[in-house]
């Protein structure tokens, strides 16, 4: 799909400092190498986050990010679909051992879970069509507004527009964009990477030009595992500077990415 010159780079970096499979990285992340495996939990229902391909396997910029982590740790790698509903106790009954889900980093979150720094940003934008008037967030007052259950967008609408009629959809892509096709509802919101992307696939609809978070995209963690996240940090920081993070990005969106951060 994606050239995987950047990996080995990757890896080798990783390797010189001492991040490489070794007995001495004990806990989750040992466990991980001496299963031969990592288990990933991925939101399958946003294209191009991550979705199924005709042939029904993952595929999108959060399957090669979880692909590029599994072939750097050297194990194979199964993914499990996971909905905001469910990724964060899945995660914490260690059915999963991390999650690289289209996950917003925040302080609330943040008591559950541990968060890496961001491997994307984001920010909340409204899908409409072009026929209902509707301009910005104030102008949901009264109309049946799509969102996911235990998402930012939820909350963003609960907080502003309490009076909204709230719809809930487990997918964002199809569900989420025939219900707005069918007219049974007028709005959904969503991260603007899935809404520029479904406007610019689906005549008749319009992605309004606001954003209303910026939001980091993390990967997420169980608590108690600090090595893990450490080199799941380590990752990150390895997948920004090596480029392979705005090869994925303009791959799957079709511009260059918003600017991160690199601490390593």
């Amino acid at each position: 799909m994606l050239r995987l010159k950047h990996l080995m780079v990757a890896a080798g970096l990783l390797a010189g400092l001492g991040l490489a499979t070794s007995a001495a990285n004990a806990g989750k992340l040992e466990d991980i190498q001496k299963a031969g495996v990592i288990k990933v939990g991925v939101a399958l229902s946003g294209e191009p986050i991550g979705f199924r391909d005709g042939n029904n396997n993952p595929v999108g910029y959060d399957v090669v990010v979880a692909q590029r982590l599994a072939d750097v740790l050297g194990v194979k790698l199964e993914i499990t679909e996971v909905s905001g509903a469910v990724r964060i106790t899945m995660l914490q009954s260690g059915q999963i051992d991390c999650v690289i889900a289209n996950m917003t980093a925040n302080l609330e979150r943040a008591k559950a879970v541990d968060f890496t720094i961001p491997y994307l940003r984001s920010g909340i934008k409204i899908l409409t069509r072009d026929d209902t008037g509707i301009k910005s967030l104030a102008d949901l007052k009264g109309k049946k507004v799509i969102v996911g259950r235990g998402t930012t967008n939820e909350q963003l609408v609960k907080k502003n527009v309490p009076d909204a009629e709230l719809v809930y959809t487990e997918s964002f892509a199809p569900e989420a964009i025939l219900l707005l096709q069918q007219k049974r509802a007028d709005a959904a919101l969503e991260d603007s990477t899935l809404i520029d992307y479904a406007a610019k696939q689906n005549p008749g609809l319009i992605a309004l030009p606001d954003i209303y978070t910026s939001d980091p995209e993390s990967i997420g963690v169980a608590k108690g595992h600090p090595e893990f996240l450490r080199y799941l940090d380590m990752f990150v920081s390895f997948y920004i500077s090596s480029g392979a993070y705005q090869e994925n990005y303009t791959h799957w969106f079709g511009q260059p990415g918003p600017k991160l951060l690199s601490i390593w």
